[in-house]
């Protein structure tokens, strides 16, 4: 287990951990959450080994084998699957051991190396690595595409890859959802909920904290305190020690004057002075309660839009993609038209005044291609977008830097913004004003003059959200605006969405944002937008189905490819032999998956039984003093019964979907 026992750490001359102590047990899943600049990444540093305590033990067991994400950007060409295969630092030092036995002719030492590669799970790592590369929203197509030739974004992904292939005991993720889409971040959620070790994670997602963690450990104020329960769990106990904590304060306020008050009274009279003294000594053993001190938190309010076109806009016949750069060599010129990179086509949708549009879309799909197109940074291909009089948009991009100049500071942003828009928005430009307006959003002091390139994620965040305010829009276009975002923020935003009297277009994989914000939803997928009928719930099972049709599909090209090259290669009795070795490979890397299988059905079963027999006591009528016992029975062995049907429906996916790639 990980213990802490009366730990201080800082950081410069700052305490952020002031004598706390805690346990972490074995296999606990833990969300770490508190404000920005609690002390939540200082912790991870003495968790990770970087940073040693000033004061107190800290011990963490000796055998354990950390992962973590790393937050350097990858600079390699390696393909993508050999990055992430690289995570499993076991099976590379293996691998090297093995070819240093070969090169020395060591006869023994390649087959005990042959031997501790198959116990590594050497059969099925490359599998397990693309797995964890789909899972995480990349094509099959690029898979083999160097690391190099991806996003920044994409890259950290590539990371978060490498970090879950390596085996592990303790696995730190900071922030792991930030650059996700919802279908990796859904898919995320069910691998750590597989997850076997012990898992820390510092997250501002309360759905994925909920779906993920089942203890909550809380930074503020100098002191770490431990909550065996979720992010909601939380956030209830604490509001209920909140509440005590006040009350008991009040209670003790009253004793303080009542003891005060006697003390004033009689003091100087000489048959009372020793009651009074007493009292005064009394007061000075009495250990104080602290009152709850709220912390300021962060508001805002979108203003009145100035009018609201109805329709808002109109999509017809939309095509919408981009243009592609004209080959090497080639200057575009001679009057050939540019060649097109088609995204979406036959879009028909319009936009009225009011809606709240959740728009949902597995990776890759174009749901940002979709928002750019509206937004007009990007013009459609063909097709018309007619736009209602006097529609203002409020455009809120993925990459902040979009809308932002690294260069220029807060404040001139706003300067260039008020200046733009006087005669539209008709509010002061004055710098003193604006400098009031930017510290509503926390920008205060010395803040307003620094260049944005050095502000933090969640700064720049908060920075486009003035200049939206600012400019009095009246639909909102938000393509994942919580990436940055703490709780407090996202909070924030979900209610000045909810006030807002315009309309909402939202992309974000926030589904605590989606559900309160949203009330209807479009689907972008396979080349087109629809409305969805149905939500959030609905909308994860979709996009359980299309991961496992990705995942079947990369399985049957991966046989054919490799059918195939043997059929150019082998000769027939090649072949068989090579087929019996890919059966004997595919029943050792399906045993485990039978096994659990097996298990399943088999407690399935029982529960049925065990189900029945509980339906049947309770129709049958039970003492009250049975009745509640045996309801919360049934409700633990129904939830354990469903859980345990979706795992058989995936378990029995994977064996199929392997045995039908398997040769015959």
């Amino acid at each position: 287990m990980i213990q802490l026992r009366n730990v201080t750490l800082r950081r410069g001359a700052k305490v952020l951990l002031d004598g706390v102590t805690v346990t972490i047990n074995p296999g606990e899943k833990v969300g770490l959450v508190g404000r920005n600049g609690a002390g939540k990444s200082t912790l991870f540093a003495l968790l990770n080994g970087s940073l040693h305590e000033d004061a107190g033990d800290f011990s963490v067991p000796a055998q354990w084998r950390l992962a973590q994400v790393a937050q350097n950007m990858p600079e390699s060409d390696e393909p993508a699957t050999a990055f992430v295969l690289g995570g499993d630092t076991r099976l590379v030092a293996l691998r090297e051991e093995l070819a240093a036995a070969e090169a020395s002719g060591d006869g023994l030492g390649i087959a005990h190396a042959h031997s501790d590669l198959a116990d590594a799970g050497a059969h099925d790592a490359v599998p397990r690595a693309q797995s964890l590369i789909l899972g995480l929203g990349f094509r099959p197509d690029e898979l083999d595409r160097p690391v190099n030739s991806f996003s920044g974004g994409w890259r950290m992904r590539l990371q978060l890859a490498r970090a879950l292939m390596a085996p592990s005991d303790l696995l730190l993720l900071d922030e792991p959802t930030n650059h996700l889409d919802l279908d990796a971040l859904v898919w995320l959620e069910g691998w750590l909920q597989r997850y076997a070790g012990t898992l820390v994670v510092i997250s501002h997602d309360r759905e994925f904290l909920d779906a993920v963690t089942g203890v909550t450990l809380h930074i503020e104020k100098q002191q770490l305190t431990r909550y065996g329960s979720n992010y909601s769990g939380f956030e209830l106990l604490r509001a209920q020690q909140l509440e005590q904590q006040q009350s008991a304060y009040s209670r003790q306020q009253d004793r303080i004057a009542h003891l005060q008050k006697f003390i004033d009274r009689f003091k100087a009279k000489a048959t009372k002075a020793r009651q009074a003294q007493s009292r005064v000594k009394a007061l000075e053993r009495m250990e104080k309660i602290a009152p709850v001190l709220a912390d300021a938190e962060f508001t805002f309010e979108f203003k009145e839009p100035q009018n609201l076109p109805n329709p808002m806009l109109a999509i017809q016949d939309g095509v919408f993609g981009y243009l592609l750069p004209p080959p090497p060599g080639e200057g575009g010129g001679g009057g050939t038209p540019p060649a097109q990179k088609v995204i979406l086509r036959n879009v028909n949708r319009s936009v009225l005044a009011g809606q709240r549009i959740g728009i949902l879309g597995a990776n890759g799909q174009g749901k940002s291609t979709l928002v750019k197109t509206i937004a007009r940074t990007m013009p459609p291909l063909a097709g018309r977008v007619t736009e209602g009089k006097g529609l203002s948009i409020g455009y809120f991009a993925q990459q902040e830097l979009d809308v932002l100049r690294p260069q220029d500071t807060p404040l001139e942003h706003m300067v260039r913004l008020a200046r733009e828009l006087a005669a539209a928005t008709n509010q002061s430009d004055r710098e003193q004003d604006l400098r009031n307006y930017l510290g509503q959003f926390l920008f205060t002091g010395d803040m307003v003059q620094q260049s944005v390139g050095t502000m933090s994620g969640g700064e720049k965040a908060r920075l486009v959200l003035a200049m939206i305010v600012w400019q009095r829009p009246n639909l909102l276009l938000l393509d994942e605006p919580t990436n940055h975002l703490d709780l407090n923020t996202r909070e924030a935003l979900s209610v000045a969405l909810n006030e807002f009297e315009g309309t909402v277009m939202l992309v974000s994989h926030d589904r605590a944002l989606l559900r309160s914000v949203c009330d209807e939803f479009w689907l972008v997928g396979r080349g087109a937008v629809a409305p969805f009928d149905g939500d959030l719930d609905d909308y994860q099972k979709y996009l359980l189905e299309e991961a496992r049709r990705v995942r079947e599909q990369v399985a049957a090209g991966n046989a054919a490819s490799a059918a195939a090259g043997s059929e150019q290669r082998v000769t027939p009795q090649e072949q068989r032999k090579a087929q019996a070795l890919q059966r004997q490979q595919l029943a050792t890397r399906l045993k485990p998956l039978k096994k659990e299988l097996d298990q399943a059905e088999r407690r399935m079963a029982a529960l049925e039984t065990e189900k029945g027999e509980l339906e049947s006591r309770l129709s049958a009528g039970l003492p009250p003093s049975e009745i509640a016992d045996a309801g919360r029975r049934l409700k633990a062995v129904t939830d354990e019964l469903a859980g345990l049907e979706e795992r058989w429906l995936e378990l029995s996916g994977e064996i199929e979907a392997a045995e039908a790639a398997a040769p015959g």
